[in-house]
């Protein structure tokens, strides 16, 4: 596995120009596996660019090129239907928690290192503005994104037993130090 060099990594806030490049990336196979129907996941990226949404939608970028996309979320905000049908795993954790989603653009660029050094990096963002509790949410059979997450500095922290669309969720804590102030899942 490859190591990308964090100055190589930038973010942007998402606008409209880019949703031909989201809607094609939602449609991609490797989104698809853990996305939603695309038109509707564009339809929630739309909302948070127009101001509909609290989400935080940003394009990470190589180069200077779009790269992929990832947001930052408050459990405060998502603490009501349909998403708490949906992760009902949000009422175990701090409503000030801020949750981070985030997938590749290009399947070329899946197991280089990518998504963990662009995590790590918004991660440490999150926190330097004041954010004591990151988390990120993969289902349970996603292990190349556990992988990642774990590299980056993730550390799992609960399984939720509840069933939403993908079956079990993994909920993992932003611990570079390696330690989370509850151990709820062995490591």
């Amino acid at each position: 596995m490859n190591s990308i060099d964090a100055e190589r990594i930038g973010f942007r806030p998402v606008t409209p120009d880019d949703y031909p490049l989201l809607e094609s990336w939602l449609d991609s196979p490797h989104w698809r596996e853990w996305w939603g129907e695309p038109a509707t996941e564009l339809g929630y990226i739309r909302d948070m660019v127009e101001g509909r949404d609290t989400t935080r939608p940003f394009l990470f970028l190589l180069d200077g090129a779009p790269a992929g996309y990832i947001q930052a979320w408050t459990i405060a905000d998502q603490l009501k239907e349909p998403w708490l049908s949906e992760a009902p795993w949000m009422t175990e954790v701090p409503a000030d928690s801020v949750g981070v989603d985030i997938s590749i653009g290009a399947a070329t660029q899946l197991s280089r290192g990518l998504g963990s050094t662009v995590v790590r990096l918004f991660a440490e963002r999150l926190r330097a503005k004041g954010h004591a509790t990151i988390l990120i949410d993969p289902s349970v059979t996603n292990l190349r994104a556990i992988r990642a997450y774990e590299k980056a500095g993730f550390r799992k922290w609960i399984v939720s037993r509840e069933s939403s669309g993908q079956g079990e969720t993994l909920i993992m804590k932003f611990a570079p130090d390696g330690a989370t102030d509850e151990s709820r899942v062995p490591g």
